[in-house]
């Protein structure tokens, strides 16, 4: 027992990142109480709900930090299958492929218990070969060929982009261990870092568009993204990453400058990515999981690109 309440001792650098993401949440909660007692006038229920969500994230989010591998992997599963569901209930299944959901459904026990068992070579190729062979084949033997295309390729991007892509965020808890066992700490540190990084650029990109914002990037898909925005949010996280990541990962100052260069150019794109899909399907949110922020879709949509790229990146220069 003792033990098991070493294990949730956060190392003393990611106690003071956290303890920094407190105080901006309570300074926000503070300043949006003074604001609403001077201005009853205007209505201030939008932001209140944003941050008011923003303390539910951080605490869920916490629960994977805490030491234990498990909790983590259950916390990410129950994220994966939260998005899973969105997405499919966003995009239009045959009455025909019901029965296919449940092995897409599947997916997420299985590609998460390759992880807690450290499988590397199976948690890489589960879903982007075994998964992607096996759901198409048994959608053909039921016989439907009517929007077998559409039908097919929309489940394919629902298992990549929320089960496989976000599967890649308590990989990082496990990934120290496969040179130093019991190495926890460095792997809750990493997975805070690109979270963390990931989150501010998405602030600092909407900072910099509205400050300088003029070139639009893609004003068919994300009217509001600009390359101001683009490229004031990418040297924004390239800086913060360059002073946070020395002490937060194993990584040398050049390589987390170049790691928050991926970070800020990838959430860019991971974002406008899923504004394409919801603006295809018709949609301004993803849901309403998330009073303020719209569906779970809405906030992961960054790191269905920077999670899998972080993650790769910091396997392959160190371990």
């Amino acid at each position: 027992m003792t033990d098991w309440f070493a294990t949730l001792a956060l190392p003393v650098p990611l106690q003071w990142a956290l303890g920094g993401v407190v105080i901006l949440l309570l300074v926000a909660t503070l300043t949006i109480a003074i604001l609403s007692a001077r201005k009853p006038e205007k209505n201030w229920t939008e932001l209140k709900l944003r941050v008011r969500t923003w303390w539910w994230i951080v605490g869920f989010f916490s629960l994977s930090l805490i030491g234990s591998k498990g909790l983590a992997l259950l916390v990410f599963a129950l994220i994966s299958f939260l998005a899973l569901k969105e997405f499919l209930t966003l995009t239009t299944t045959r009455e025909a492929d019901h029965v296919v959901l449940f092995w897409a459904y599947l997916t997420i026990p299985l590609q998460y218990y390759w992880i807690h068992i450290t499988w590397y070579g199976m948690f890489i190729i589960f879903i982007p070969v075994y998964v992607f062979l096996f759901l198409p084949m048994r959608m053909v033997l039921i016989g439907e060929t009517k929007g077998f295309l559409r039908a097919a390729s929309s489940l394919q991007w629902a298992v990549m982009l929320t089960v496989f892509c976000i599967s890649h965020l308590p990989a990082l808890l496990i990934l120290p261990e496969t040179v130093h066992k019991g190495d926890i700490a460095t792997g809750a540190m990493l997975l805070f870092f690109v979270v963390a990084l990931t989150q501010s650029n998405d602030v600092a990109q909407y900072l910099w568009g509205k400050s300088i914002g003029r070139i639009k990037v893609a004003p068919k898909v994300s009217p509001n993204k600009t390359l101001g925005g683009l490229l004031g949010g990418a040297a924004t996280t390239t800086l913060l990453a360059w002073l946070i990541g020395p002490y937060l990962t194993p990584m040398a100052p050049l390589h987390c400058a170049l790691a928050g260069l991926l970070i800020g150019t990838t959430g860019f794109i991971g974002d406008i990515v899923i504004s394409a899909v919801k603006r295809d399907i018709g949609v301004k949110d993803s849901g309403q999981l998330l009073p303020g922020h719209g569906g779970i879709l809405d906030r992961l949509d960054s790191l269905t690109y920077t999670a899998p790229l972080f993650f790769h990146f910091v396997r392959y220069l160190y371990f």
